[in-house]
C-alpha cells in the first residue's frame, strides 16, 4: 500500500478494500501508518466502505463484509471498486470486437468501462440492457451530430425495455422478449460472481433470466470480470463455465485461480500488470 498523502479518497478506499480482502481484516493504526494519513481520515474511509457494504467495521478496524447471496450493490457503489482493473479488462476485451459485427453488452461497471473502448470500433451494432452503457453510445452520437468528430462505433444502439435494477440494468419479461428474437456475434457479459461449482451468478432472479437469454442469443460469450468476482456466488446461477468462450480478467487473479479457470474455460485473457507470485 502507498504512503502517498495525496491519494484521492477513492484511491485510498480501493487500497484499503484490497488489503481487507487480502488479509481478512485491517486495523486503523496500521492503515494510518501505511497510508500516511490521520486516524480520522482512515475512519471516514472505513465508514464510506461500510455504507457501500464492502466492509464491516469492528473495534479498531474492519473485516470483509459477509454479504448475503441476494445482496445487490448499486451502480455507484460498484463503480468505485477495482477501477484500474476494470480499465485493463476493458482495453483487452475491446480487441475481441470485430468491426461491423453485432455485439451485446450486459449491465455492470466493467461493461460500462468497455463501452467507452468500443466507441473506437467501426460500424458496430450494439444491443444492451444497460441504461448506463446505452448512454455512452448515445452521448457519442450526440457529440458527432453537434459538429464534433463522429465516433465510428456509435452507429446503431438497441436498448431493451424492462424493470430497472440497482445496477441500472433492464430485466424481466419485456427485456427477455426483446432479446428472444435477436442474434449477436459476441456477448460481453458482466457478472456478480464466478466459480467452478456455481458458474456465473447474480443476486437478482430476474437478471439471471435475462442473462440466460443473452447467453442463448450469442454465438460467442465473453465474460468480463475482475479478480474479486472469483469465488463469489450470488443467489441465482444463469450459466455454466463451459458455456463461456473467453473470460477476460485482471492480473490480480491468483495463479491457483488461473489454473482452475484454464481447466474449465476455452479462453482466458489476463489483462494488465505483472504475473502473480
Amino acid at each position: 500500500m502507498s504512503d502517498n498523502q495525496n491519494l484521492l479518497a477513492e484511491q485510498r478506499r480501493a487500497l484499503i478494500l484490497d488489503e481487507v480482502r487480502r488479509r481478512g481484516g485491517v486495523r486503523v493504526n496500521e492503515l494510518t501508518r501505511r497510508l500516511g494519513v490521520s486516524d480520522m481520515t482512515v475512519r471516514r474511509d472505513l465508514d464510506a466502505l461500510a455504507r457501500q457494504g464492502a466492509v464491516e467495521k469492528v473495534h479498531g478496524g474492519a473485516v470483509p463484509a459477509a454479504e448475503a447471496s441476494s445482496h445487490e450493490p448499486g451502480f455507484e457503489a460498484k463503480s468505485s471498486l477495482e477501477r484500474d482493473a476494470k480499465e485493463d479488462i476493458a482495453r483487452a476485451a475491446a480487441e475481441l470486437a470485430v468491426p461491423g459485427s453485432a455485439v451485446a453488452l450486459s449491465g455492470g461497471t466493467t461493461t460500462f468501462a468497455l463501452a467507452h473502448r468500443l466507441l473506437e470500433v467501426p460500424e458496430l451494432t450494439v444491443v444492451t440492457n444497460s441504461v448506463r452503457v446505452a448512454e455512452v453510445f448515445h452521448t457519442a452520437q450526440r457529440a458527432g451530430g453537434g459538429g464534433g468528430p463522429a465516433r465510428p462505433g456509435a452507429a446503431t444502439v438497441v436498448l431493451t425495455g424492462g424493470v430497472r435494477t440497482p445496477s441500472d440494468s433492464l430485466v424481466g419479461p419485456v427485456a427477455d422478449q426483446a432479446i428472444r428474437s435477436l442474434h449477436f456475434d459476441v456477448l460481453f457479459l458482466g457478472v456478480h460472481g464466478v466459480s467452478v461449482e456455481a458458474g456465473l451468478s447474480t443476486p437478482n432472479l430476474a437478471e439471471a433470466e435475462t442473462n440466460r437469454r443473452l447467453v442463448s442469443a450469442a454465438r460467442r460469450v465473453v465474460v468480463v470480470a475482475d479478480h474479486t468476482k472469483w469465488g463469489t456466488v450470488g443467489l441465482s446461477s444463469f450459466a455454466r463455465l463451459d458455456e463461456v468462450d473467453t473470460l477476460v480478467t485482471d492480473a490480480g487473479l491468483s495463479a491457483a485461480a488461473r489454473a482452475q479457470m484454464a481447466e474449465h474455460l476455452p479462453g482466458l485473457v489476463v489483462a494488465g500488470g505483472p504475473e502473480p507470485v
